[in-house]
């Protein structure tokens, strides 16, 4: 599978229900198995979608610095993204989600956490931890994040 948008996420866009530069977007840094793992971009809508069919080992800070500008998701490269991810085999993906309400504030249930985009592909990406912290620098290339 190649990065790609989750299809609710998208409605989400378009019905207000997710709002990238006012509500708290984070990333989760999610465990394929061994022997790669169905990816449901079409159907899964929340985060606790997501954790029925993959494992999330860490999930981020929000993301700072937030930009919209002629529909290019973007933000601002974190250091480390990931403390310490527990060492694993396995190749593990990013998933961009909304953590919070649409108006920001504090997360709320995963049940009501907005799946928004899988990445799979990019520089260091897939990663297999190693016990370290895992930093990820955002495209800075014409999508950036990505692109709607």
């Amino acid at each position: 599978m190649a990065n790609a948008l989750y299809d609710p996420g998208r409605e989400g866009f378009l019905d207000g229900t997710i709002d990238w530069d006012t509500a708290v977007i984070k990333v989760a840094l999610v465990r394929l198995t061994a022997g790669g793992a169905a990816v449901f971009t079409a159907s899964q809508k929340f985060v606790s979608d997501l954790t029925a069919t993959h494992t999330i080992a860490s999930t981020s800070a929000a993301l700072a610095s937030k930009t919209v500008t002629n529909g290019i998701a973007d933000g601002a490269d974190q250091t480390p993204m990931f403390s310490a991810v527990t060492a694993n085999a396995n190749n593990h993906v990013l998933v961009v989600f909304q953590a919070s309400a649409v108006t920001g504030g504090a997360d709320v249930a995963a049940s009501a956490q907005r799946l928004i985009a899988w990445i799979d592909t990019g520089t260091n990406i897939p990663v297999v931890p190693n016990g370290g912290d895992i930093n990820v620098a955002w495209d800075n290339g014409a999508n950036k994040i990505f692109k709607l």
